[in-house]
């Protein structure tokens, strides 16, 4: 269910809940990004190789052990690319979700347009441009670190 419900769906059901502002937009992400992150997790642990959780289990380890010592370092880059990947998608959507009434920049770009002030909503359209390409060149680099 959380991950079919979009962000902006979302936001408008927690402006409802907690009212106009930022904790309606971070709340509407946070469950967007569950939902988003949750299925990547789940199928990637249930794609680990089966080997080395075997031979864990038949030394006697727990099933926290297996899962701390073979399952998660096993998941750990594709942990990696979704959480990033969910950072972008975030950052990116974010700016759609002030516009109903969620917070941040959002409300600002609105506000710059309901007032004709052109120049105001460039510059905020570039700096989020500016914000998106940064975020997506630092994830760009810690995959290439950790991956």
């Amino acid at each position: 269910m959380f991950r079919t419900v979009p962000d902006l769906v979302w936001a408008i059901i927690f402006i409802i809940i907690v009212g106009l502002g930022p904790a309606a937009g971070v709340i509407a992400v946070m469950v967007d990004k569950i939902g988003f992150a949750g299925r990547f997790f789940a199928e990637a642990m249930e794609e680990t190789d089966p080997g080395p959780q075997d031979a864990l289990r038949a030394i006697g380890a727990s099933r926290l052990g297996i899962i701390g010592s073979a399952v998660i370092p096993a998941c750990l880059p594709s942990f990696t690319a979704t959480s990033l990947f969910a950072l972008e998608k975030s950052v990116r959507g974010s700016a759609a979700l002030g516009l109903v009434g969620a917070g941040g920049i959002g409300v600002d770009l609105k506000v710059a347009f309901d007032l004709f002030n052109y120049d105001e909503a460039l510059a905020i359209i570039l700096m989020m441009l500016a914000l998106v390409i940064a975020v997506e060149q630092g994830s760009g680099w810690i995959r290439r670190k950790l991956i």
